[in-house]
């Protein structure tokens, strides 16, 4: 993918306000810029949903929470309560973390029904399943993304952003690769340039988790406007 309209990129991208260390005047700030640069959706803390809904009331963006976040390591009974809630609160789409440590011992079954159980709770809204993909391997990452696909998500998911690593090309490919056209890819994870959102997209995500975003955007405002990007990096996104 050579080229993508701003507009079209930012239909793309999912804001990411997750840090645990972000004051109300942090989250604000990054609620304004998703604002600003109509994103898809903001991706918030739980705690932080209804604050988010009220601020972007009549902005376009969407709100969506983390399940189980960071580790995945929650019952999925908690999983169903954190669901319901944030669903009180207004949020429309849910990203939870697999059984990180289910997967990887084989324990297919319960990691399907850990994700039935969050699929049946989320009421026909948007859920995607974060595999963790820098604690997995090749085999790991293709059987989560089957499981994800059995569990009935409509997403499968790189990461957290808060495990090291995060998304690869490869890994986009292979998650791709491994489920049916119903289900998509997220990338996330150090998807911090322009440039970065391109590969992820050209190999097969069709949404994309930053803190990033304006950086990204403004590179692709510049691409609209007939120049040249400029290379510009988000060290600071995750």
């Amino acid at each position: 993918m050579s080229s993508i309209t701003e507009r079209d990129l930012a239909a793309t991208i999912d804001h990411a306000i997750l840090k645990p260390e972000l004051t109300r005047a942090d989250v604000d700030a990054e609620l304004d810029i998703a604002a600003e640069w109509r994103v898809f959706s903001v991706c918030v803390r739980p705690s932080d949903i209804a604050h988010a809904v009220e601020r972007l009331a009549g902005t376009g963006v969407n709100v969506g929470t983390v399940i189980g976040f960071p580790h995945g390591t929650t019952s999925s009974a908690a999983k169903v309560a954190e669901v319901r809630q944030a669903l009180a609160d207004g949020a429309v789409e849910f990203d939870m973390v697999i059984n990180i440590g289910a997967l990887r011992s084989g324990f297919d079954d319960a990691v399907v029904a850990d994700i039935q159980a969050v699929v049946a709770a989320a009421a026909g809204k948007v859920t995607k399943v974060i595999l963790e993909t820098s604690l997995l391997d090749d085999e790991q990452i293709a059987r989560g993304s089957r499981l994800t696909e059995a569990g009935g998500a409509d997403f499968v998911k790189t990461s957290t952003g808060f495990a090291g690593g995060g998304a690869t090309v490869p890994h986009v490919e292979l998650m791709r690769a491994s489920v049916g056209p119903r289900v998509q890819v997220k990338a996330s994870g150090g998807v911090r340039s322009y440039a970065d959102a391109l590969a992820m997209l050209a190999a097969g995500a069709t949404r994309l988790g930053t803190s990033g975003s304006a950086v990204i955007l403004g590179e692709a405002r510049r691409v609209d406007a007939g120049e040249q990007a400029s290379g510009a990096v988000d060290t600071s996104s995750y």
